[in-house]
């Protein structure tokens, strides 16, 4: 870690104040957090305070298509046990919004910040990681991502020869391809559930052979590394065979896998895979996914799920039927304005639950549910939707903006 002198010349601190500044204004105006119109105006008075901010700390980048922010606050969890943490928690994970998080604290030793796949490179070349964790690529905002090869490939060049301590999941073929360019990656057996954006090699185009739990392109010869890390059940086991209990407050196998990523990540900074899967018990709700609120005397589950992969894992943690489940997808800038991936989703799980259909986009989705043979009616609104369901627990699944707007109706 560098030394504790003020990294930050004049034009800098000019920088953080104006943007501060700004964020509250946008924060008393209504406007939500500011955390990246802030951040916007600090790098455009200094382009170069991301760098100057981070110069401090042992950072740590978290970049995937799903589970970035749940991820990004588990390990900083772990890391508290070694220092003070800054971190942008609230999941604005582009230069801006990681620059205002990073503006917020001057005590921190390590920063934990999730970032958007597309930025990787860029924030990396910026903040000198000493850790970067890949957990998955997968389909997600068509119109503005591209195609997830693409994305591997944009990491694989923009992390060639990097310095930090790659940690990887090896059960994603371009997670793999786009870490392979690193010297130093330590592999962690993370599982993958949806598999239908890897079944061609990234590196040649072949067909991937995928026996059990394995993978190999049989015309090249990629394969999947041999993990030191592992999530095997309940238990993380570690480069030395230990297996050590995961005891979570967030539902479902994806999170237990997060939490296998996030101790090798945390060993990588000298806490142990005790310590640090004692402290991500601590974790109830992140930004308000997977936290049970009442309204109109139900219980509702708020579940995110953006893309395919996210649809996937959501549905393998909800109550049985006949518990109802509202659905809610919107189309906006944030979500992506292409609706295409709806077609990816095996909506079949869903057979035997009472379906609600609200958002932008609902008809979009009553098409795909109808052509999926579901039962299901569209509403206006949430209220409309809760009111059609009885007393009891009820699971809300929804997309990205879809989700901001079901927190404020609820007043979560």
């Amino acid at each position: 870690m560098a030394g504790n002198s003020d990294p930050l010349t004049p034009r800098a601190k000019i920088a953080v104040t104006a943007g501060k500044a700004v964020a509250a204004a946008s924060r008393a105006a209504g406007r939500g957090s500011g955390s990246v119109i802030g951040g916007r105006v600090a790098l455009k008075l200094d382009p170069d305070l991301l760098a100057r901010l981070a110069q401090n700390l042992d950072v740590v980048l978290v970049s995937a298509t799903n589970g970035k922010t749940t991820t990004t606050r588990l390990i900083a969890e772990a890391l508290r046990a070694a220092g003070p943490v800054v971190s942008n928690a609230l999941g604005a994970n582009m230069p801006a919004g990681i620059t205002s998080a990073l503006a917020g604290s001057s005590e921190a030793r390590y920063g934990v910040i999730e970032v958007d796949e597309k930025y990787l490179a860029g924030v990396a070349r910026d903040t000198d990681p000493k850790c970067i964790a890949l957990l998955n690529l997968s389909r997600d905002q068509l119109d503005r991502a591209a195609e997830t090869r693409m994305l591997a490939e944009n990491w694989r060049e923009g992390l060639a020869g990097c310095k930090a301590v790659i940690v990887a999941n090896a059960d994603d073929p371009l997670v793999v391809w786009a870490a392979s360019s690193s010297p130093n990656v330590v592999w962690v057996a993370a599982g993958q559930m949806w598999k239908d954006d890897a079944w061609s090699c990234p590196s040649c185009g072949g067909v991937m052979q995928r026996p059990g739990d394995d993978w190999f392109c049989g015309e090249c010869g990629f394969r999947r590394p041999t993990p030191s890390w592992a999530l095997s059940g309940d238990h993380v086991l570690d480069p030395h065979g230990s297996a050590w209990p995961i005891h979570l407050q967030l539902p479902g196998r994806a999170n237990k896998a997060n939490a296998a990523s996030s101790a090798a990540v945390a060993a990588v900074f000298g806490v142990p895979p005790q310590v640090a899967l004692e402290r991500m018990y601590q974790v109830q709700a992140v930004a308000g996914r997977y936290d049970v609120v009442q309204f109109q005397q139900r219980d509702l589950r708020l579940l995110l799920a953006k893309n395919p992969a996210g649809w996937l894992e959501t549905f393998s943690l909800i109550d049985p039927p006949p518990t109802p489940v509202i659905l809610s997808v919107n189309a906006r800038g944030a979500d992506g304005t292409d609706t295409s991936w709806l077609w990816d989703v095996d909506y079949t799980r869903l057979t035997g639950h009472p379906i609600c259909v609200i958002g932008d986009r609902k008809l979009d989705l009553a098409v795909r549910l109808e052509v999926a043979n579901q039962h299901f009616q569209v509403c206006e609104n949430l209220d409309q939707a809760v009111q059609l369901c009885p007393p009891g627990r009820i699971e809300v699944i929804a997309n990205y903006t879809a989700f901001q707007d079901l927190r404020r109706r609820v007043g979560n």
